[in-house]
């Protein structure tokens, strides 16, 4: 699937979680939904988890 089709997929569902949940349920799956793409960039390798925070050495 190329970009713009996973975000029509994702704006879809987004409505979705919005129509049945309300406004709590719309957060809820946004907050959840950024965490899951976070997590695949970071095991796909596109997102390297440790360059963004950094790594504190004492």
């Amino acid at each position: 699937m190329n970009a713009p089709a996973i975000g029509l997929v994702a704006g879809l569902l987004l409505a979705l979680a919005a129509i049945t949940g309300g406004f709590t349920g719309f957060l809820l799956a946004l907050v959840l939904g950024t965490l899951g793409a976070v997590l695949g960039a970071q095991l796909a390798g596109t997102l390297d988890l440790r360059a963004l925070f950094g790594r504190r050495r004492g």
